[in-house]
């Protein structure tokens, strides 16, 4: 397989991280070319244990691809193991809290200490103000800069499924690092990253925000921007005659036309709808025209009138039927892996025209006495480091997945 446009390539990057965000940063690092470290504590990443006392999703979809070892940094020993790393290193990318990783030594100022020229990355929950230490979690994040207040379940707000905050803040930490990597001369400020979980909320939330603004001076009083669907009639989930979704985008008045046209609906070519402002008007006339036309048709039969008429629109799709569409099959699309013998499909990295490294992801400590043994440590050395636990080689077992008794 070709692998020759890898940018990253000879770049090497160290993960400290957990759960989502850091993980997922280095894995698309890992996918432009980079040689990614995990580093991981004796109790390993929180994502380890999360399936049955073993590794979950996030494991298998971001780690691949990684090498792995554990070390133990409350320990000088596991410290100093850390520094020799650092100094062979371009990246460091972690998201430890801001005490945590004081007291394990892996903060900028430890890491530019043993490498000047290096890039670190903080993802945290908030970056510099009064909150600088506090501790932030994906849905925390979506409480304070305003996407929960918008997504309720029941009318209570509630957290989104994945967690976008966590991926988009990886994302932004990509970002900054390829900025500090394109510049030799970036100065240590631009190498001294903090991205904020807080921060990625406020930005991914602009447009509401600014819309907010512009609609309250505009009206003179408090007016905040509703969510697609419920703002435009028509741009939504609806149910076919045989009980399947689908998301219809119809956002113009243009689409407005179309969509009558191709579902026969009444209303095609009527005055009292042409345009949306009178279609917001009478919002619950038009939400029971266009359930009332999707229910008179098959998902097939549909699909090939809106497609034919120029509409964006798509099935819902539970998880289990996402992969098997063709689109998702084309090649380039999916990786197969193989972890402890069962079979994954894992969605590629888009825009990338030669697939990096297919390996699996490693177990925790797989690669821990490989990497002493590179940073030149002797085997007596490496022998110390694993008897005192400061290191920590895989051992068979690690984090199994329980078994699945047969409750017949």
């Amino acid at each position: 397989m070709n692998t020759s446009f890898m940018p990253l390539a000879g770049k090497r990057v160290l993960e400290l991280g957990t759960m989502i965000a850091a993980p997922f940063a280095t894995h698309i690092l890992s996918q432009m070319g980079a040689e990614v470290i995990k580093i991981e504590p004796p109790a390993g990443d929180t994502t380890r244990s999360l399936v049955r006392g073993g590794p979950s999703g996030t494991i298998i979809a971001y780690s691949h691809s990684k090498r792995a070892i554990c070390l133990d940094l409350t320990t000088e020993e596991g410290k100093d193991v850390f520094r020799r790393l650092a100094a062979s290193a371009d990246v460091v990318i972690h998201n430890l809290a801001p005490s945590a990783a004081r007291k394990l030594g892996v903060t900028a100022d430890d890491f530019l200490a043993e490498n000047p020229r290096g890039i670190h990355v903080h993802i945290k929950g908030y970056a510099h103000g009064p909150q600088a230490d506090d501790l932030m979690t994906n849905p925390i994040a979506e409480a304070a800069t305003g996407a929960m207040d918008d997504h309720r379940v029941d009318q209570r707000p509630t957290r989104f499924g994945p967690s976008y905050h966590d991926q988009f803040a990886g994302t932004y930490a990509v970002i900054r690092v390829l900025g500090a990597l394109l510049d030799p001369e970036a100065p240590e400020a631009a190498r001294r990253i903090e991205i904020g979980l807080y921060e990625t909320g406020l930005h991914l939330a602009a447009r509401d925000l600014a819309g907010m603004q512009l609609k309250t001076q505009l009206l003179g009083r408090l007016e905040k921007e509703g969510g697609g669907e419920f703002s435009m009639p028509g741009y939504g989930a609806y149910l076919t005659a045989d009980a399947r979704w689908v998301y219809l985008l119809i956002l113009t008045d243009a689409h407005w036309a179309k969509l009558t046209r191709a579902l026969d609906m009444p209303e095609d070519g009527s005055p009292d709808y042409a345009r949306l402002r009178d279609r917001k008007k009478a919002r619950d006339v038009v939400e029971a025209a266009v359930q009332a036309a999707v229910a008179g048709f098959d998902f097939e039969d549909i699909s090939a009138r809106l497609r034919n008429a120029g509409i964006g629109f798509n099935e819902v799709m539970p998880l289990e039927r996402v992969l098997d569409a063709p689109q998702a099959r084309q090649p380039g699309k999916l990786r197969s892996l193989d972890f402890r013998g069962l079979d994954f499909e894992v969605p590629e990295f888009p825009g990338q025209p030669q697939v990096a490294s297919n390996l699996p992801p490693p177990e925790i400590g797989e690669h821990t006495t490989t990497l002493l043994e590179e940073l030149g440590y002797g085997a007596a050395e490496v022998e110390n480091l694993l008897s005192s636990g400061a290191a920590r080689a895989y051992q068979a077992g690690d984090f199994a997945w329980a078994p699945v008794r047969d409750k017949r």
